[in-house]
């Protein structure tokens, strides 16, 4: 359980004004999948904890808020859950800066972190009209950044993913979100390319 203290100081940074997808009603999708799936995560407390805490530091122009986020959790959560418990969160949320699951873990720690990385990038196999909304939130959140270099930088981006053999680690995850993200991702990708 996660001490109700930490959740209010959550839910403040999750309201910050800059955040207009990285936000709390994220927090709320990812934990409606969170709950429909729980029973397939071998440790599921603290992929609890790290639902709460990836986005918990977000300034859109940084390049480190996964590892802020990695550490704001490991500073909550001493006391609260077991050191290895900690790590295992904090290495979820590292983890969300490529969407990779990192060497060296034993298959049940590979198998959630793998589904932990699919529930946050649902949103790329979501219906057009949502995914689209998705888009424009992103943009958004990154409105001090020029128009030409958003578009190059997001290009980038979607097309690192789009280059990917598999979006989806898991195969719930890649049978019924694969098709729609890669379609999204293709629209996306057209529509940064066709500039203003």
């Amino acid at each position: 359980m996660i001490p109700a203290c930490l959740l209010e100081g959550l839910r403040t940074r999750y309201a910050e004004p800059q955040r207009h997808y990285h936000d709390w009603a994220h927090v709320e999708t990812l934990l409606e999948y969170f709950r429909r799936r729980e029973d397939q995560f071998h440790r599921p407390e603290p992929v609890l904890w790290a639902l709460y805490w990836h986005d918990a530091v977000y300034d859109p122009l940084a390049q480190d808020n996964e590892e802020q986020s990695a550490q704001l959790l490991e500073r909550d959560a001493a006391g609260h859950l077991t050191p290895e418990d900690a790590a295992f969160a904090a290495t979820m949320i590292r983890a969300t800066a490529d969407h990779v699951v990192p060497p060296g873990l034993n298959i049940q720690d590979t198998a959630d972190l793998g589904l932990f990385l699919d529930l946050d990038l649902s949103i790329l196999g979501a219906p057009a009209p949502v995914y689209d909304r998705y888009e424009r939130a992103i943009r958004a959140e990154t409105a001090a950044v020029p128009a030409d270099a958003f578009r190059a930088a997001r290009g980038a981006i979607l097309k690192g993913l789009l280059s990917r053999e598999r979006l989806y680690f898991t195969p719930r995850a890649h049978r019924e979100w694969e098709d729609t993200a890669r379609a999204n991702l293709e629209r996306a990708i057209a529509v940064l390319e066709q500039g203003p």
